[in-house]
């Protein structure tokens, strides 16, 4: 597997509701893979052609709109579905409905490849991006791992946790999720948020008020 060093990412808010898309490049192999295509799709998509890497995968945390709105616009300019877990297909059929509900421009539906089940590997270079299914916050959520970093979509924040408030939302099982699969990471484990700054592991079990370690 690739070393750390070997991954780099960048982080770019996008939309109305500032989203953090993630841009994970390995430099040496010149690929990269886009994380939450949420919006602004013609700025994603020079970012990408700007990063000199040559785009393998286009894939989602959860299928929330601010996440995969402009999974379409991207997916077409590159030749790529949007790949994300099974369970959050149908929100993400049922996208334009939903942004019209909540006032926001419809976007086309992507075409999707729905394989990111628990344990599932994006291939970037000579390494991956692991896939942890979280649920709560929504029921297709996932996290992708690299080498030290945690990309936790809406699952945690940094002194928050996700809205369980939404279809397919349950604090328990939210709760459940950050308890076993984010906190027993390493302390020094960066978790990249869907939205908001950066935290670690370490941070967010001792001092989190909403789920302590």
């Amino acid at each position: 597997m690739d070393t750390p060093s070997a991954f780099q990412w960048d982080v770019r808010p996008v939309g109305p509701l500032q989203m953090n898309a993630v841009l994970v490049t390995a430099p040496a192999a010149g690929q990269a893979v886009l994380v939450d295509p949420g919006d602004e799709p013609e700025r994603l998509i020079a970012w990408i052609r700007d990063s000199g890497c040559r785009l393998v995968a286009l894939v989602a945390t959860h299928g929330h709109f601010d996440h995969v709105g402009a999974a379409a616009a991207v997916g077409e300019a590159f030749g790529l579905p949007l790949r994300c877990h099974p369970d959050d297909v149908p929100m993400i059929r049922q996208m334009p409905l939903i942004q019209a509900g909540y006032g926001f421009p419809a976007t086309t539906v992507p075409a999707l490849q729905p394989d990111l089940v628990d344990g599932a590997r994006v291939v970037l270079g000579d390494g991956w991006l692991e896939v942890a299914h979280i649920p709560g916050h929504a029921q297709g959520q996932v996290m992708f791992r690299l080498p030290g970093v945690a990309l936790v979509g809406d699952c945690l924040f940094a002194g928050s946790v996700g809205r369980t408030d939404l279809p397919g939302g349950d604090f328990a099982t939210l709760e459940k999720s950050i308890r076993e699969r984010i906190y027993t990471l390493p302390d020094e484990t960066i978790v990249v948020c869907g939205h908001g700054p950066d935290t670690t592991v370490g941070r967010e079990r001792a001092t989190n008020p909403y789920v302590r370690g």
